[in-house]
């Protein structure tokens, strides 16, 4: 009984495949050239962004180099501002609107930002990340610092959440 059925099964295996349908193969041909363009593209785009660059190689898009070392505040930016021209006379602790800039901190008022990333950093111009403390608090800030009239004006831009909507200009003090 099963032997009938053998011959049976291949006739009909044959049948299905066997003969040239023009209009078939022209059809299973696009359809594979298109499989293959689709299996390439994943290969092509996919990137391991994420991973680190294996060591003592450049990385694909260097960062332009900088005249600043990129791990400290350019010295250009460093000293006492103040919003208020009035403050950079007041003593310490009445000059409310006073920031003092060293290497790698931002002092306010009342806070304390720690540099973190530094995003770019230009002899006149930081945009980096802080850690922020102040008044039993801990916040996290990206701010780009840019001197203006020659090094006597200091304009900073906050962004993220909780930042302050536009820019703020503060004066040297001398």
């Amino acid at each position: 009984m099963t032997r009938p059925m053998l011959p049976a099964a291949l006739l009909l295996l044959a049948a299905c495949s066997g003969g040239e349908d023009k209009s078939q193969h022209d059809d299973t041909a696009a359809t594979a050239s298109l499989q293959e363009a689709e299996r390439a593209a994943p290969a092509a785009t996919t990137i391991d962004a994420d991973l680190p660059e294996p060591a003592g190689e450049a990385p694909a898009n260097p960062e332009p180099p900088t005249a600043t070392d990129g791990q400290t505040i350019p010295a250009a930016i460093r000293g006492r501002w103040a919003l208020k021209p009035a403050d950079c006379a007041a003593k310490k602790g009445t000059d409310l609107t006073a920031l003092t800039i060293d290497a790698t901190n931002l002092r306010f008022y009342e806070s304390h930002g720690e540099l973190g990333r530094v995003r770019i950093s230009e002899p006149g111009r930081i945009d980096a990340d802080y850690k922020f403390s102040g008044e039993g608090a801990t916040w996290d800030r990206r701010m780009q610092l840019d001197l203006a009239d020659g090094g006597k004006t200091l304009v900073r831009r906050d962004q993220g959440e909780g930042a302050t909507a536009g820019p703020m200009r503060y004066t040297r003090c001398t």
